[in-house]
Order: C-alpha cells, then sequence, then structure tokens
C-alpha cells in the first residue's frame, strides 16, 4: 500500500488527510501536539515537531512505499521540501521552499526578478528600527517577523513609539529572531492558489479578503470568486504567476497574497503551499466543485493532476466572529447557526473556558462561519450575519475584560464598539448615574432595567461585527433578560452604558452581570 506523510495534524490539514486515505493511500501525519485535532484520523501519528527537519526526514526513511511529502495552512513547506529532497520525492527543491517562506528572501528574489515588492530592509534583534525606517521611507510602515504566518507579530507603525513597539514584537514572533520593514500598501487584497506541474503554473482559485483593526492585519473573512473586473483579476494574476516562478517553485502548490494599490500589483507574500484559513479546504471546492486538495497531493506524491475543470459556479463566503478579552462563560447561537439556510459550515474556536483575546491577529479570532449561495450578495449577507449572531457570554471575574472596559495601555489600540457619538449623547451620558434604583429585596434576583440614554436611538455607530446599537441592544436582552426602560427593581444607568459603548454586547453583559453579583452576594 502505497503512503503519505502529511505535516501537521491540525485542523487545516484535515482535508488533506481525508483525501489521502480516499484515494488509497496510507497516511502518516507528523506533529509536535500529540492532542492535535485531527492526529487520530491519521493511519499512523508522528510525534515530530515540524521544525525537526533531520527528524522528519529519519522518520520518511522508514515509511514503506512513500510517494510524497505534503502540508497545507501551516509554517512549514520547507520542511517539506527538505524532506522531498532527502528522499528524491517530487516537490519544489529546498531553496525555492526557502525563497517562499523567509520574507526577507522572498524580496530580495522578488526585487532582482523585477517583480513589484513593496519597498523593504531587514535586520536581526539588535537593529535600530529607526535608523533601518530611513532605508525604506516614510511613516506609516509595516513591521513583520520574517518567518511567521497567520499575521502575527505583523503592524501598522503609524509613529515612532510603534516602530519600536512593533519591531520588538515581531522579533519575539519570529524564531530566527529576524524581522523586515516594509512600504505599507494601500488598496484590496486577494488571496490566490495555484498548482505547478512541469514548471506549469495553473491559477486554482482567486478570493476577496477582508482585513480590519488597524494598526494589526486581522482578516474577518474571503469571498469567493473575486467580485472585482476581470481587468484587475487579470494583473492580480499575472503578478503572482511571475513571481512563483521568480521563487523558483516548479512543482507543487503555491499561495499567495497579491495588494493591488493605485499603481498595480504587487506581492504581498507566496507561499510553497496551498493556503489555510478555510480556502484550499473548504471555499475553493465549493465554489468551484473542484478537487483542490487532492490535485495537490497527485502532485506531491508524483501523479499528473487531472485539472478539473468547475463543475459549479456558486459563491462562498467565510466569516470569522470574535470577542472583547476575556474568559468564556457561555456561548449561545451555535446550534441555530448550524440548521440555517446557506450555511455550509460552522466552526467554533472559542468554547466555555477558553481565554479570549480582541484579534491582532489571525488566529485569535473565536470561530469562523462558511455560507454558499448562487448569489454573492446572499452568501456574505447569511455568513455575516451567521457571525453576528453567535454570542459569548464573559464571566465577571477576569481582569482582562475590566482592562479592556478601562482602556488600559494593552488595549488602548481597540476603537470602541460604539465610537464617534454625538456630543449630545455623550453629555447625557456625563449627567447619568452608574445606578438608578437598587431593589429593595435582595434574596431573590431583581428584575433588571437599563436607564435609557436621551440620543441614542439616533445614533448610526456599528460595532466590530457591523452590529447597530438596537442589534447590540437585543443581544443584551437576549442573553441577561434585561431590557431598557425604568421599571425594573434594578435600574443600571451610566456604568452599563460605558461599558456597552466601549465592550459592545459582551460589555455591556458584564456590566449588568456584575452589578447583579454585588447586589446578591453584597460583594
Amino acid at each position: 500500500m502505497n503512503s503519505v506523510l502529511i505535516l501537521g495534524a491540525g485542523f487545516m490539514q484535515g482535508p488533506a488527510i481525508r483525501i489521502a486515505k480516499q484515494k488509497g493511500l496510507k497516511v502518516y501525519a507528523a506533529d509536535a501536539n500529540p492532542a492535535a485535532v485531527c492526529a487520530k484520523e491519521a493511519d499512523v501519528f508522528l510525534h515530530i515537531d515540524l521544525k525537526d527537519k533531520e527528524g522528519l526526514a529519519e522518520a520518511a526513511m522508514k515509511i514503506p512505499a512513500l510517494l510524497g511529502v505534503f502540508t497545507a495552512g501551516t509554517d512549514f513547506s520547507a520542511s517539506v521540501a527538505w524532506v522531498a529532497e532527502k528522499l528524491a520525492l517530487p516537490g519544489p527543491s529546498y531553496q525555492a521552499a526557502l525563497n517562499a517562506s523567509d520574507k526577507s528572501r522572498m524580496r530580495k528574489v522578488l526585487k532582482e526578478a523585477g517583480i513589484p515588492v513593496p519597498a523593504f530592509a531587514n535586520a536581526s534583534a539588535d537593529s535600530d528600527p529607526l535608523e533601518l525606517a530611513k532605508k525604506v521611507g516614510p511613516l506609516p510602515l509595516v513591521v513583520k517577523p520574517v518567518d511567521s504566518m497567520g499575521s502575527r507579530g505583523c503592524r501598522l507603525a503609524r509613529n515612532a513609539n510603534e516602530l519600536k513597539e512593533g519591531w520588538a514584537a515581531a522579533i519575539n514572533s519570529s524564531n530566527s529572531k529576524r524581522a523586515i520593514l516594509e512600504e505599507y500598501l494601500n488598496g484590496p487584497e486577494f488571496s490566490l492558489d495555484a498548482l505547478v506541474y512541469e514548471g506549469q503554473v495553473h491559477i486554482r482559485g482567486i478570493a476577496d479578503r477582508f482585513v480590519y483593526f488597524e494598526p494589526y492585519f486581522v482578516e474577518m473573512g474571503h469571498t469567493m470568486p473575486s467580485s472585482y473586473n476581470a481587468e484587475i483579476l487579470k494583473e492580480v494574476e499575472d503578478i503572482f504567476v511571475k513571481g512563483i516562478k521568480a521563487l523558483g517553485i516548479d512543482n507543487g502548490a503555491a499561495k499567495g497574497d497579491i495588494k493591488y494599490t493605485r499603481n498595480g500589483a504587487f506581492v504581498g507574500e507566496i507561499a510553497a503551499r496551498l493556503s489555510g484559513g478555510y480556502m484550499s479546504g473548504w471555499t475553493y471546492p465549493y465554489s468551484s466543485g473542484i478537487n483542490l486538495t487532492g490535485e495537490a497531493l497527485d502532485i506531491a506524491c508524483g501523479k499528473k493532476p487531472g485539472f478539473a475543470k468547475p463543475t459549479t459556479k456558486m459563491s462562498s463566503s467565510e466569516r470569522a466572529w470574535i470577542s472583547i478579552p476575556g474568559k468564556v462563560e457561555s456561548i449561545f447561537g451555535l446550534e441555530k447557526a448550524n440548521i440555517k439556510t446557506f450555511v455550509k459550515n460552522v466552526f467554533p474556536i472559542a468554547e466555555v473556558g477558553s481565554t479570549v483575546v480582541f484579534p491582532s491577529n489571525n488566529v485569535q479570532k473565536c470561530g469562523n462561519i462558511i455560507a454558499v449561495a448562487t448569489s454573492q450578495l446572499v452568501a456574505d449577507a447569511v455568513a455575516e450575519a451567521t457571525a453576528r449572531d453567535i454570542l459569548l457570554k464573559l464571566a465577571i471575574d477576569n481582569d482582562s475584560t475590566m482592562a479592556f472596559i478601562n482602556k488600559n495601555k494593552e488595549w488602548a489600540w481597540v476603537r470602541d464598539a460604539f465610537s464617534g457619538l454625538s456630543a449630545m449623547t455623550l453629555a447625557s451620558l456625563d449627567k447619568m448615574p452608574d445606578i438608578l434604583k437598587l431593589p429593595e429585596n435582595t434574596k431573590a434576583a431583581p428584575r433588571v432595567t437599563i436607564a435609557p440614554l436621551p440620543g441614542i436611538d439616533a445614533e448610526e455607530a456599528r460595532d466590530w461585527q457591523d452590529r447597530s446599537i438596537s442589534d447590540a441592544l437585543e443581544a443584551v436582552k437576549l442573553l441577561c433578560k434585561a431590557s431598557v426602560g425604568m421599571d425594573g427593581d434594578l435600574v443600571i444607568g451610566a456604568g452599563f452604558w460605558k461599558a456597552f459603548l466601549r465592550g459592545g454586547y459582551q460589555g455591556g453583559v458584564w456590566a449588568i452581570d456584575r452589578v447583579l453579583h454585588k447586589v446578591l452576594h453584597g460583594v
């Protein structure tokens, strides 16, 4: 029985493990985490750190009838290439994989080949980022570790202090303790997957990315196919293809992030693997009917893929839901989301008991929704609405929630859930007491109402996931049975509104729960 070695046994490698088994291959999956979510789906699990190239190669040599080495959605395409090269298996060269995994090498190779890239400079931990910035251009600049993924350690530096802080964070997020400064490119961003066989590049999907939360770069979702016109997409694809060839990826898979600016398309990143973020394993197959992972596995195992034509034309939309910092006490809405029309998948990440943060990178989100429909407008709307409908209630005794509500330094960068309110509404808030009425009987749970805030109904502010103020108040009512009015046994005022405006529905629920706890327990 022929075998394949898959690096990674996490959720993003699940499709590869399952599809390889469907192809009749015996699957060996390697991961540093023995509790990896898909470890038990492999025929054989190998407990090996994916950074340990020699250990992986030694293990691979002992695998009977090994046809190929593969990964998707990990940082370890260079480890794949190392093992494949050592064992004379199909794949890009190790040098090409390094070109596509080390951002400093990537920028240098692409620039020398005449491929548009942002202006850049890179150095090590002891470099002065202020001096380095003089080689790149004026602020703002983007700071990145040279060897990480998922936007970890990446940020926009808008002033000197942010540049120094960002440089330190990028160095700490880098395995090699190196970072890179780049010119900031303003414009839409696209994610692409491609297969490369015998030097020929075959584009296999292009998506619009939606990135938020400056100064960080957090992808809150993507949509396939792209909504941009054919002229822009051709330029984006052409730059991607040229970049793949310049990096030396002549066999295997390639994933690209391409920015489109007023000066045209620029390479953000190219990796020698299939994409993560649900694109290669979920949204592209849903959109096209093409088994992209299966085709990539064929190449990795030395077989020419069929390069199937699309059998369907659907719109796939992936969107994330997020949280303010704290500890998850309960989750509402998952069951309803799973049976909603057009919803294909609900992927929770945070669960009851999880510690959550407001995301500053792509691995800190709380879960993802995928919706599929014939209409892009429908798919987008359903995915976004369903993500909004999943509500996380936070424990009241977690210091990080208090720090966020109080805008402590760690969280000062996050804008308020509802900002830009009128001076009249803010003046009304300043005049309102924290609590307007306390219950006479504290032996039973009092009925809680929220004192009306004059002017709030006219405000058009929306939270981080596009909830209106009225939508967020409905979420508060759902989670803690409180409504707006003056007729409750316990009437909460400015204490609620300040937490609500800062932390959205979660801040409001947290404020109510804290007051209730104090009333009922006298603390």
